[in-house]
């Protein structure tokens, strides 16, 4: 069974760089920041960043989690620490029926064909694209 979304293979579109993520580095944490904001501002309606207390007590804030649904396509990143566990999901109803498993840099490709291949037809998701490209 395969999941029709867009194939992970491909041209990169969105650089993870650009983004400050680095898996190694003192910027990881304002990488994945930077990438939560960007999918927030880009993608209002189908994005949700889930953020945790840095510390007990602490007003900081960290990305915990980034969950993205396009279609039937559900893009899940999960943060902890320095390491992130990324998939990406077919959901039919509400319901998983396939997940896989990606690397960052894969999902971010695979999350950003798919956008892609709506911006075609759809204007909004279009806008979207270019938002999240900028």
């Amino acid at each position: 069974m395969s999941i029709h979304c867009a194939p992970v293979e491909g041209e990169a579109s969105f650089d993870l760089a650009a983004a400050g993520i680095r898996a190694d580095g003192a910027e990881f944490a304002v990488g994945i920041e930077v990438l939560a904001r960007k999918l927030e501002l880009s993608l209002p309606h189908a994005t949700r960043v889930t953020r945790r207390a840095r510390r007990f007590l602490s007003k900081e804030k960290v990305v915990e989690a980034i969950d993205v649904t396009l279609g039937e396509c559900r893009y899940v990143l999960r943060v902890r620490g320095r390491e992130v566990d990324a998939a990406r999901a077919q959901e039919v109803r509400g319901i998983v029926i396939r997940r896989e498993p990606l690397a960052l840099d894969a999902w971010v490709h695979a999350l950003t064909a798919d956008l892609g291949e709506q911006a075609q037809t759809n204007a909004s998701a279009r806008e979207a694209l270019e938002r999240l490209l900028d």
